[in-house]
């Protein structure tokens, strides 16, 4: 990929960032269109639940050294089997068909090619001459085929990993017992642990379990190093007091200096680890396991490390949080003598791991969401200056490698595909060339309808942007129904993105006009925007939301005898709370999905030590303040009938306030329904089991859609 041209993309657009009534001017006329028919994105029946599963999910792309080839994890379910499988396919940059590498495993994934392009290392469970793995481990395969090789026996498996550039090393991530010794002690306390006949969880712990499973009792993630030569594997951390986050360590934090003999990472100094995110960075000499603490500081979160090519600097995401817990992340670089500053503060945008530096180390490459869309960014280290190069839609991922450049990318209107960047800037036919076919043959069979970025005034007079999704062959001389969909965070955003859980197009196909409001405290709409909502939450989104149904009722598309509203998080603790105060007939049903209910009760969750920060204050020091931002306050007033669904595997939100919030409703004598999940956690995950969520789903919203006799 040649540097990019100092042109700036979307110039009118970043210089406007700050000033929502230019937004509000600029955007809110697009989509617009006459009365009639409206032409969809393509022809033939909606999606339905059956073609959402039938379609494959492609994951983050490697390219090989020479920028000609592309490998990607591909995952496909089986309905029947109530399962999924991933293999790794090789996609060629300069045209070609896509080729299916691996065949034998169920579940190979994160593939990464090696520095000289020999093999690609990947992680997967396989069974090998009779040597089945009970716990993920590293294989390496050559590119033109053949078996792959199991290159790691280790009792606790494989996280995550990176090549180091000379191709014969390894650095990886794997959770040990950090008072044993030595492979043999580690593998000693694997075969404790199996041999274990109690269930019981014992900690002292203050942070035990993450998202939908117990943290290892007695373990933590180290890096350790595999020579490949010899099969010879190094615990970095042993003997110290290092570890890497305890939240699902990923290769974005750690990175492997340019000549191999050092490694950066980020870690968590406080004595207690909790969820908290003020990691500082340091930096450990391989070859002699000296470590050397390069940046602390308690009111930072520094994380995301990444070596420039010639090994000057350190590029890393800062984030202040002892300003406030909601500051953005922004773009920092370290030099070899110690000195670091922040690049992008006067960006408001929140920049996203990992972060890659252009092949000229003059710029770095980086993801973040700009008024709901994500694009690729190229930030310039000497102008301060960021430039679009790929603009979205979603783009979720990236690779770099000999001048080429290639995106994962999505939209409403499709999942994720594989495409090369032949022209960097505004997304347009001549900007990508697509290398994958993945789904194209499905989704030729089936329509999906428009959808359409509005932007209305919302609460305290401030542009609000909200997506809307239309039914195939949306008639708008017809009436149609309107379903909210509002998205959780609440500091994330509802974008031009394909949403496997929540699939817009699978709703629209329902006969829904589709609405995504982006609501005062999501993010990618500046700083101000986001912490907007924080001490006060369900005050502006709630007038945000209301004020989006007071505009489309005005379409005459819109049937107002058949509004419902639905979301899952964030979202459903929305739900919760609209139905304590929006006045009756006003929405005609509510879908709660793993909605927060009571926010005294929420202390059993994963992330407790986040809710004094945004609630502003803890439930001990003042009870009222927590309770008025409580949808369970508020119970007298509930008065809508309510789908509540939840899994018991939640640790984010545990069930218990979907149970909470399904019993009130039904000791209430409202209209109430109950789907629990005793194997899913925040989300759901398992084919046959979002089968049934999109039944009961649908089922509950047709029950109380009583159409219009003009419709």
């Amino acid at each position: 990929m040649p540097t990019v041209k100092k042109t700036a993309a979307r110039a009118s657009d970043l210089a406007s960032q700050g000033d929502p009534e230019a937004s509000l001017k600029r955007t809110k006329a697009r989509g617009k269109k006459g009365p009639g028919k409206h032409k969809d994105a393509s022809e033939g029946p909606g999606l339905d639940v059956a073609a959402l599963w039938a379609m494959d999910r492609v994951g983050v792309p490697s390219l090989s050294p020479d920028g000609a080839q592309v490998v990607v994890p591909v995952t496909r379910y089986d309905m029947d089997k109530n399962s999924g499988s991933s293999s790794l396919w090789l996609l060629s940059t300069l045209g070609g068909s896509p080729r299916r590498l691996t065949q034998a495993g169920d579940k190979d994934g994160q593939p990464q090619w090696s520095p000289t392009g020999d093999d690609i290392a990947f992680i997967a469970r396989r069974e090998q001459a009779g040597d089945k793995d009970d716990v993920p481990q590293l294989y390496l395969i050559p590119p033109d085929g053949g078996e792959a090789r199991r290159v790691t026996h280790l009792p606790f498996g494989v996280e995550s990993f990176k090549w180091f550039p000379d191709g014969r090393r390894i650095a990886f991530v794997s959770w040990v017992d950090p008072t044993r010794k030595g492979p043999a002690g580690q593998h000693a306390r694997r075969q404790e642990d199996k041999d274990r006949k109690a269930t019981g969880y014992v900690t002292e712990e203050a942070l035990y379990r993450y998202w939908d499973h117990s943290l290892p009792m007695g373990r933590v993630p180290h890096l350790h190093v595999l020579d490949l030569d010899s099969g010879r594997v190094r615990d970095l951390f042993e003997g110290t007091d290092y570890e890497l986050s305890r939240s699902e360590p990923d290769a974005t934090t750690f990175d492997i200096s340019p000549d191999g003999r050092r490694i950066a990472f980020s870690f968590d100094p406080a004595p207690t680890k909790i969820l908290d995110y003020r990691n500082a960075l340091a930096e450990i000499d391989v070859r002699s396991g000296r470590v050397q603490v390069l940046l602390q500081d308690a009111d930072w979160d520094f994380s995301a490390p990444s070596y420039s090519h010639a090994g000057h600097h350190l590029a890393f995401l800062a984030s202040h949080q002892g300003l406030k817990h909601t500051m953005p992340h922004w773009i920092a670089v370290l030099d070899t003598q110690g000195n670091w500053a922040v690049l992008s503060e006067g960006w408001d945008h929140d920049v996203e791991a990992p972060l890659c530096w252009d092949e000229d180390d003059l710029g770095v490459l980086c993801l973040a969401e700009d008024r709901g869309r994500r694009h690729l960014w190229r930030f310039d280290v000497k102008t301060l200056s960021a430039f679009i190069l790929f603009e979205g839609g979603h783009a979720g991922a990236f690779a770099l490698e000999a001048g080429t450049l290639v995106v994962q990318h999505d939209s409403v209107a499709f999942p994720p595909r594989v495409s090369v960047v032949e022209r960097e800037g505004e997304a347009d036919e001549q900007q990508l060339r697509r290398i994958d076919a993945f789904n194209d043959d499905l989704l030729a069979r089936h329509g999906t309808g428009r959808h359409e970025e509005v932007w209305y005034e919302g609460a305290q007079g401030d542009a609000v942007q909200m997506w809307l999704i239309y039914p195939p062959g949306f008639d708008s001389r017809k009436k149609h129904p309107l379903m909210h969909v509002i998205h959780g965070g609440p500091h994330t955003a509802f974008g031009d993105s394909w949403h496997w859980r929540w699939n817009h197009q699978v709703m629209a196909a329902q006969g829904f006009v589709v609405a995504c409001v982006n609501y005062h405290g999501s993010s990618s709409f500046g700083q101000a925007f986001l912490d907007s909502i924080t001490h006060r939450w369900g005050e502006l989104e709630l007038q945000d939301i209301e004020a989006a149904t007071d505009l489309l009722l005005t379409r005459p598309w819109a049937d107002r005898r058949r509004v419902f509203a639905t979301g899952g998080s964030y979202g459903g603790y929305m739900v919760a709370w609209m139905n304590g105060h929006v006045a009756p007939g006003r929405y005609q049903a509510y879908v709660c999905h793993a909605g927060c209910y009571d926010w005294q009760a929420m202390f059993a969750n994963d992330a407790y030590h986040w809710h004094a920060k945004e609630l502003g204050a803890a439930y001990w020091d003042r009870p009222e303040r927590v309770a008025a931002q409580s949808p369970h306050s508020f119970a007298k007033h509930f008065n809508t009938p309510t789908l509540v669904i939840h899994g018991q595997m939640d640790y984010r939100v545990p069930d218990a306030q979907g149970l909470a919030y399904y019993n009130t409703l039904k000791a209430r004598g409202i209209d109430a329904r109950l789907l629990w999940f005793p194997d899913e956690n925040h989300w759901v995950l398992k084919p046959r089991n979002s089968q049934l969520w999109y039944q009961e789903f649908f089922d509950w919203l047709k029950r109380y859609d009583k159409k219009s006799k003009k419709s």
